[in-house]
């Protein structure tokens, strides 16, 4: 389907949790040897970023992103993630998720400056920042949903979107128009397949038009990610099966 060695598709670590809860480095090693060229991480194992340097060095693995939570996105916190990016050389930061107390048009607007201002802290370091998606987001307020509203209230040279387009799917948005009619603000695409039942599933074993949104991607770059939350084979497995597709 496409050249292996010009892969730009990740694993989110999350995915992995149950393995790199036992042992982060040997999970690591498992990945690259699978055939993933880069991870996306939630959380570091514990290790330093000098550590995690020497392991991305050994596997060959490339750090394409790291998830952060917001209550980490603020003052000494903020600056240590950036350090430790830039040690590791991960060139974007991401927001995975919103407390309820957001999840207004009124939370959303409350929230932007303090998005923009991450965002501006992190391009002042080389670091993208983005914002990652799940279905709330697609609830319609006066017919627009909160997404629009964030994508509107802050600024598109300072806050991305990693659009995840199971979630998108699963609230009843089209995962091949959205992204397209959003091309400038997307960074990073999260990519996990949607079974009959609309449970999650790996990479086209599902129902999602993985091509198009693949081709979305390839033709501007972007890395693709791939998640599964709640794999119901073994993780390693479930993330082998998924990159097969890509393969």
């Amino acid at each position: 389907m496409n050249d292996p060695n010009n892969l730009q598709v990740a694993l989110q670590l999350y995915t992995v949790r149950d393995e790199t809860q036992r042992d982060f480095a040997g999970t690591l090693r498992r990945v690259a040897q699978i055939g993933y060229p880069g991870v996306e991480f939630a959380g570091y194992g514990n290790l330093t970023s000098q550590e995690m340097l020497a392991l991305l060095a050994e596997t060959g693995l490339r750090a394409v992103s790291t998830h952060v939570r917001l209550d980490a996105l603020q003052d000494e916190q903020l600056d240590a993630s950036i350090r430790y990016c830039q040690d590791i050389g991960c060139s974007n930061i991401v927001l995975p998720w919103l407390a309820n107390e957001w999840r207004t048009r009124e939370g959303i607007q409350a929230l932007a400056p303090r998005l923009n201002a991450i965002g501006q802290r992190c391009r002042e370091h080389g670091i993208t920042f983005a914002y990652h998606n799940h279905d709330f987001e697609f609830t319609r307020v006066d017919g627009i949903y909160l997404l629009d509203y964030l994508i509107q209230a802050t600024d598109p040279s300072l806050v991305k979107i990693e659009l995840d387009v199971y979630w998108a799917a699963y609230a009843g948005v089209d995962p091949v128009l959205y992204p397209e009619t959003n091309a400038d603000r997307v960074a990073l695409i999260h990519i996990k397949d949607m079974a009959a039942d609309r449970s999650m599933t790996e990479v086209g074993k599902g129902m999602l038009d993985i091509g198009h949104i693949y081709a979305f991607a390839r033709a501007r770059g972007l890395w693709v990610i791939v998640e599964n939350d709640h794999p119901q084979i073994p993780s390693l497995e479930s993330a082998r099966i998924s990159l097969e597709y890509f393969k």
